[in-house]
């Protein structure tokens, strides 16, 4: 059995069967497209035929995989296969055992125990099984960010990366096409400046810039950057929960004992090193008294913005006007 991940580079030939494995779906679907893609390449001639497991009837299978009039076999994408009844989990397990020379068969699995039979089927028989895991947290996406670039050709460091993300969002697939668009407009390496020039405004105007500059004391930058987010289009829960989450962050490194090393720190409170030091820098001023009613305040607009007030808008500025006022209070 081959395994891989979504980042290696995609093979020049397809295998006769490949198990694209997780629920991350931009990967997913990315993978399945390249795999279709390089077995219909170097001229030969393919029916795809993509359809869903559980849409699939006892007996179809091998009706989806004899051979063509014309020749040429066939490649057949079964999407979902976790969710195939039991007479077709039975037909694609004696499938894996000797599948057909002209047919490539390529299916998704979402994971977890449905299903899982199937998936140690598609092991045992050798299938080359291509993960494609949920990105989560902060990390996973920087590194899948570096990986784009490296796709492109090009190299990015670390500033411009976290810059992107900070202007784009943690969806992948937008942070895809972000990546595209710098790599296909330079042939420089990039770096956080050209981030801000291709996404002046939108790099600006993230909750979390929101909350650095209402935690920093900034209380004009901050309701000036509360305004645009929200005139953009960013969720006002979005924004509150930066809000929560730069307060916290406060209060976890604040509580801390003097000298913890900022690896430990990052581990503990699930956050990257350079944010850790950015939170130590921004504690100047703050008093455990002023953390605590800052901490009052995002819990208040949080109820707030999810339905118990009439303007999302005014319960964010409220709690901006709070936090900052909490920053000097003693």
């Amino acid at each position: 059995m081959a395994a891989r991940t979504a980042a290696t580079p995609p093979a020049t030939a397809t295998a006769p069967v490949t198990m694209v494995l997780g629920e991350e779906e931009f990967l997913v679907e990315r993978t399945v497209r390249g795999l279709v893609a390089a077995a219909c390449g170097a001229g030969q001639a393919r029916d795809v035929r993509d359809l869903d497991a559980s849409g699939l009837g006892p007996g179809e299978l091998d009706s989806l995989t004899s051979p063509s009039l014309f020749g040429g076999g066939c490649v057949l994408v079964v999407r979902s296969a976790q969710n195939a009844s039991k007479d077709v989990t039975a037909e694609l397990t004696r499938y894996l055992a000797s599948p057909p020379g002209d047919v490539v068969l390529i299916m998704t699995h979402a994971g977890g125990p449905r299903g899982k039979d199937l998936l140690a089927a598609a092991r045992a028989a050798g299938a080359t099984v291509i993960e494609c895991p949920k990105v989560t947290r902060f990390a996973e996406r920087l590194d899948f960010v570096r990986a784009e670039f490296r796709r492109a050709g090009r190299r990015a460091d670390d500033a411009a990366a976290r810059a992107l993300l900070d202007a784009v969002g943690s969806d992948l697939r937008e942070l895809a096409a972000a990546c595209d668009q710098l790599a296909a407009d330079t042939d420089e390496r990039v770096d956080e400046a050209m981030v801000a020039r291709y996404f002046r405004g939108r790099a600006e105007a993230t909750g979390f810039t929101v909350a650095d500059r209402a935690v920093e004391g900034q209380l004009a930058a901050a309701l000036e950057q509360l305004r645009w987010a929200l005139a953009t289009g960013v969720s006002p829960v979005l924004i509150c929960s930066a809000l929560a989450q730069g307060v916290r962050l406060l209060g976890r490194v604040g509580a801390a004992p003097r000298g913890t090393p900022v690896a430990q720190l990052a581990a503990q409170a699930g956050a990257p090193p350079w944010k850790i030091d950015r939170v130590r820098q921004q504690l100047r001023g703050w008093h455990p008294d002023g953390i605590a009613e800052a901490l009052r305040a995002v819990a208040e607009a949080d109820a707030q913005v999810k339905g118990e007030a009439a303007s999302a808008g005014y319960a964010l500025e409220r709690a901006v006007r709070r936090i900052a006022a909490a920053r000097a209070s003693r």
